[in-house]
Protein backbone atom coordinates (compact mmCIF):
# COMPACT_ATOMS: atom_id res chain seq x y z
CA UNK A 1 0.00 0.00 0.00
CA UNK A 2 1.24 3.24 -0.85
CA UNK A 3 1.68 5.93 1.66
CA UNK A 4 0.07 9.38 1.13
CA UNK A 5 1.56 12.44 1.68
CA UNK A 6 -0.08 15.39 2.17
CA UNK A 7 2.42 18.50 2.01
CA UNK A 8 5.51 18.31 -0.78
CA UNK A 9 9.18 18.68 0.27
CA UNK A 10 9.38 22.21 -1.55
CA UNK A 11 6.32 23.19 1.03
CA UNK A 12 7.61 21.63 4.29
CA UNK A 13 10.66 23.70 3.69
CA UNK A 14 8.89 26.93 2.58
CA UNK A 15 6.58 26.03 6.02
CA UNK A 16 9.74 25.86 8.68
CA UNK A 17 11.10 29.30 6.86
CA UNK A 18 7.45 30.88 7.94
CA UNK A 19 7.49 28.95 11.22
CA UNK A 20 11.29 30.12 12.42
CA UNK A 21 9.95 34.19 10.69
CA UNK A 22 7.44 34.13 13.09
CA UNK A 23 9.46 32.51 16.24
CA UNK A 24 8.66 35.85 18.16
CA UNK A 25 4.88 35.56 17.53
CA UNK A 26 4.94 32.44 19.50
CA UNK A 27 7.44 33.57 22.12
CA UNK A 28 4.96 36.38 22.53
CA UNK A 29 1.89 34.64 23.02
CA UNK A 30 3.03 32.37 25.64
CA UNK A 31 2.42 29.25 24.10
CA UNK A 32 -1.27 30.17 22.92
CA UNK A 33 0.07 29.46 19.70
CA UNK A 34 2.32 26.63 18.91
CA UNK A 35 2.75 25.33 14.98
CA UNK A 36 4.38 21.54 15.00
CA UNK A 37 5.51 19.39 12.30
CA UNK A 38 3.21 16.86 11.72
CA UNK A 39 5.14 15.05 9.68
CA UNK A 40 3.33 13.53 6.32
CA UNK A 41 0.39 15.64 7.01
CA UNK A 42 1.85 19.13 6.98
CA UNK A 43 1.59 21.63 9.84
CA UNK A 44 -0.59 21.75 12.76
CA UNK A 45 -1.05 25.32 14.27
CA UNK A 46 -2.42 25.01 17.93
CA UNK A 47 -4.52 27.32 19.57
CA UNK A 48 -6.15 28.85 22.72
CA UNK A 49 -4.64 26.08 25.11
CA UNK A 50 -7.09 25.40 28.28
CA UNK A 51 -6.24 23.38 30.94
CA UNK A 52 -6.93 20.61 30.93
CA UNK A 53 -8.87 20.03 27.69
CA UNK A 54 -6.36 21.08 25.55
CA UNK A 55 -6.58 23.03 22.28
CA UNK A 56 -9.59 25.14 21.13
CA UNK A 57 -8.41 25.47 17.84
CA UNK A 58 -6.66 23.48 15.45
CA UNK A 59 -5.58 23.60 11.42
CA UNK A 60 -2.95 21.83 9.02
CA UNK A 61 -1.36 23.84 6.64
CA UNK A 62 0.39 22.09 3.34
CA UNK A 63 1.20 25.56 1.72
CA UNK A 64 3.82 27.69 3.11
CA UNK A 65 2.12 30.95 1.86
CA UNK A 66 -1.35 30.04 3.54
CA UNK A 67 0.59 29.46 6.84
CA UNK A 68 2.39 32.74 6.05
CA UNK A 69 -1.08 34.74 5.95
CA UNK A 70 -2.44 32.97 8.59
CA UNK A 71 0.78 33.35 10.94
CA UNK A 72 0.54 37.46 9.89
CA UNK A 73 -3.40 37.55 10.52
CA UNK A 74 -2.63 36.39 13.86
CA UNK A 75 0.53 39.12 14.73
CA UNK A 76 -1.34 41.74 13.23
CA UNK A 77 -4.47 41.40 15.03
CA UNK A 78 -2.19 40.86 18.55
CA UNK A 79 -0.06 44.41 17.84
CA UNK A 80 -4.13 45.81 17.05
CA UNK A 81 -4.95 44.77 20.54
CA UNK A 82 -2.02 46.53 22.05
CA UNK A 83 -2.98 49.17 20.55
CA UNK A 84 -6.69 49.45 21.03
CA UNK A 85 -6.42 48.12 24.41
CA UNK A 86 -7.76 50.80 26.94
CA UNK A 87 -9.10 53.32 24.37
CA UNK A 88 -12.77 53.23 22.51
CA UNK A 89 -10.62 51.38 19.73
CA UNK A 90 -11.30 48.70 21.88
CA UNK A 91 -15.11 48.18 20.77
CA UNK A 92 -13.91 47.81 17.48
CA UNK A 93 -13.26 44.48 15.09
CA UNK A 94 -9.52 44.74 14.20
CA UNK A 95 -10.10 45.41 10.08
CA UNK A 96 -12.00 48.89 12.03
CA UNK A 97 -9.11 49.48 14.36
CA UNK A 98 -6.56 49.49 11.35
CA UNK A 99 -8.67 51.97 9.35
CA UNK A 100 -8.68 53.86 12.27
CA UNK A 101 -4.71 54.59 13.00
CA UNK A 102 -2.78 57.10 11.66
CA UNK A 103 -0.87 56.17 8.05
CA UNK A 104 2.44 56.08 9.81
CA UNK A 105 1.18 53.30 12.09
CA UNK A 106 -0.26 51.71 9.40
CA UNK A 107 2.83 51.73 7.21
CA UNK A 108 5.04 50.71 10.06
CA UNK A 109 2.82 47.54 10.48
CA UNK A 110 2.75 46.85 6.84
CA UNK A 111 6.34 47.21 6.45
CA UNK A 112 6.59 44.37 9.33
CA UNK A 113 4.70 41.84 6.82
CA UNK A 114 7.55 43.24 4.60
CA UNK A 115 10.20 41.77 7.20
CA UNK A 116 8.34 38.89 7.71
CA UNK A 117 8.29 37.99 3.89
CA UNK A 118 11.85 38.65 3.58
CA UNK A 119 13.23 36.62 7.00
CA UNK A 120 11.17 33.29 5.35
CA UNK A 121 12.03 33.51 1.81
CA UNK A 122 8.44 34.49 0.40
CA UNK A 123 8.24 36.76 -2.70
CA UNK A 124 5.16 38.56 -2.86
Amino acid sequence: MEKKQFISEEERVKCLKVIDAYAELYEETDDDIVVLDGGKYGFIKLQHYNYPDGFNTSMTFTDGMALFDDCWEDWLNMQLFHIAKGTPLEELDYEDIFLRLPKETRQTLMEKRAYFADKAGIIE
